[in-house]
């Protein structure tokens, strides 16, 4: 069976100093990230996997079911595919331990981001995921949602900088 995601780019090799829009989704798309502890514990895991892998995340929201992540490369050999894979071994062993059942869906979601203008709005867009879903009126009073590299002042700059 085909997955429902598109295929990755076939003439792109994933490694270098790029960004990324990732997309996680939960086993059977349970409501696992509505309890702190397991936000908290998949967190970790994903701080783990971009030290060791050389990547930063410019943003990332965890919504009920799935997870969504702007990462970018921090090196020339930050490899995306090596990053996806060690985050999503870790944080499914660290679930299964303690909470003895399955985290992720076999596929997730993946998009290269073209230039500085479509990884902004790749950050608005993680970052405004809670609004749109109807959880919030204002990003900053969710409490999965956020930055290892920008304040919420430099996120709501960004936001008031994109026309229309």
């Amino acid at each position: 069976m085909v997955h429902p995601y598109p295929p990755r780019l076939r003439d792109f090799d994933y490694i270098g100093r790029y960004s990324y829009h990732l997309e996680f989704t939960t086993f059977d798309r349970r409501p696992l990230f509505e309890a702190t502890e397991n936000v908290e514990l998949v967190r970790t895991q994903l701080s783990r996997a971009c030290t060791e892998k050389a990547f930063a995340v410019a943003a990332w929201c965890f919504m009920p079911d799935h997870l969504h992540i702007v990462i970018d490369g921090l090196r020339d050999d930050s490899d995306a595919k090596r990053f996806v894979s060690v985050f999503k071994q870790y944080s499914g062993f660290y679930f299964k331990q303690a909470r003895r059942e399955t985290l992720w869906q076999r596929y997730g979601f993946d998009r290269a981001l073209r230039d500085e203008t479509e990884r902004m709005f790749a950050i608005l867009y993680v970052i405004a995921n809670p609004v749109t879903a109807g959880l919030v009126s204002d990003p900053a009073n969710y409490p999965f949602v956020g930055s290892d590299l920008y304040s919420w002042d430099e996120l709501r700059q960004m936001s008031d900088a994109v026309p229309g």
